[in-house]
């Protein structure tokens, strides 16, 4: 990950905490939900615990979530979880354009907005669905 495009909108501390080579070689995903609250954090956990994937969180909708989506956290996954498909749609529209997100692997969760976090059923939804999806590709 040390070769970041120069065209990167990232400052040298994301740049630098998103490459830093003792995050170790698991595999790096993004939880996505609205506001990056409930859902995702949950989803990172879950993941995190059943995987042993290193997680981050965030939300797709920038006017109200309190850690938004961005083109490092993209540039740094290498698979993003969404917990609905309108997050999909959303984040399908605000990077089509952007190579960054080209052959990334993804996942839609199906996941509703009517748990609070870390909520045991929630934890078993999204166990649950994530070992039924299969991981879906961006066209390149």
């Amino acid at each position: 990950m040390t070769n970041v495009p120069e065209k990167l909108k990232a400052t040298r501390n994301q740049i630098g905490n998103a490459t830093n080579p003792y995050q170790g070689p698991e595999k790096r995903v993004l939880t996505i939900c609205s506001a990056g609250m409930l859902r995702s954090p949950t989803a990172a956990q879950v993941l995190t615990e059943a995987y042993g994937f290193n997680c981050r969180s965030a939300g797709i909708a920038h006017d109200f979530c309190l850690v938004p989506v961005t083109e490092m956290l993209i540039y740094w996954a290498q698979e993003i979880v969404f917990m609905e498909q309108e997050h999909f749609n959303v984040f399908n529209w605000m990077w089509k354009d952007e190579s960054v997100v080209t052959g990334m692997s993804y996942q839609i969760l199906n996941i509703p907005d009517n748990y609070r976090r870390n909520d045991m059923t929630l934890r078993n939804l999204i166990k649950d669905a994530y070992d039924e999806q299969n991981n879906l590709t961006f066209p390149s």
